[in-house]
């Protein structure tokens, strides 16, 4: 006697983008694109983020004609694809986009169907810091939005980053005291203060211990239960020691921490 096939996969309504978004309901971070108000995901407008925008003219003030149009991006943890989406619709030759998180590259493949973008965006499942060792070449402008916290070795991306771009677009969130100090809920997953050295870089990182949030199916973290979160100036003394030379910065309050917003090219 067979078994009962499993139905809960297949969708009996006429087909719809919002059928793909549901196929991860509860676990997108990401809003749809301003233009898309029908849809609904999750509740960060990362399709309309204007970081994006602000490294697009950053760069070309440093230099980078054109900014991210005609150039060559790679971009590391694109998460749901949103600053991807934004990058693809600055006409760039190409956007490489590498996602270590299974469940959050299945989401940008979703996006990129659902939102139409380019045949010269691509997705690619695995590691970024291991494409990073892997690869010879040299891209234009490399993004890392969201990432750097998120590593056990976060000097390690900073030299990567160095020898595989010519320019670069970083958002973080650093180690602040201060706001430590007067957020005690962030605070507290805090515990304790190391001192480190990579590539001749001697620097102190804070061990971020991510508890709870752990067990959410969209969890969009690292690859481990911790990462070590590094403070303000060493982030840019990491990057004047590898190499990059011209800085444009700007410092933001962030529910997380102080975040730090970065473009800078050799």
């Amino acid at each position: 006697m067979s078994a009962t096939p499993d139905f809960k996969h297949f969708f009996g309504s006429v087909p719809s983008d919002q059928n793909a978004l549901d196929l991860f309901a509860g676990e997108w971070s990401s809003s749809p694109p301003a233009d898309r108000p029908e849809l609904k995901a999750g509740a960060t407008p990362l399709f309309d983020d204007p970081r994006i925008a602000w490294a697009h003219h950053r760069l070309m003030e440093m230099g980078v004609a054109g900014g991210f149009t005609d150039r060559d991006v790679l971009e590391l943890g694109p998460l749901e694809g949103g600053h991807t989406y934004l990058i693809d619709r600055l006409n760039p030759t190409a956007v490489t986009a590498v996602e270590a998180n299974g469940r959050a590259y299945l989401k940008c493949l979703i996006a990129k169907e659902t939102f139409r973008m380019s045949a010269k965006v691509r997705f690619l499942l695995g590691d970024c810091l291991a494409h990073l060792r892997a690869v010879d070449k040299v891209h234009d402008i490399a993004v890392a939005s969201g990432l750097l916290y998120h590593l056990t070795n976060p000097v390690e991306l900073l030299e990567l980053l160095a020898l595989r771009s010519n320019a670069i677009f970083l958002w973080t969130v650093f180690h602040d005291a201060e706001f430590v100090a007067q957020n005690p809920v962030p605070g507290a997953k805090f515990s304790e203060q190391l001192p480190m050295e990579h590539a001749g870089f001697k620097h102190t990182v804070h061990r971020f211990n991510y508890g709870p949030s752990l067990d959410w199916k969209g969890f969009c973290g690292g690859g481990d239960v911790y990462s070590y979160w590094m403070e303000k100036q060493e982030i840019i003394a990491a990057l004047e020691h590898f190499g990059f030379k011209d800085f444009r910065t700007e410092q933001h309050p962030n529910v997380h921490g102080s975040a730090l917003m970065l473009a800078a090219r050799k």
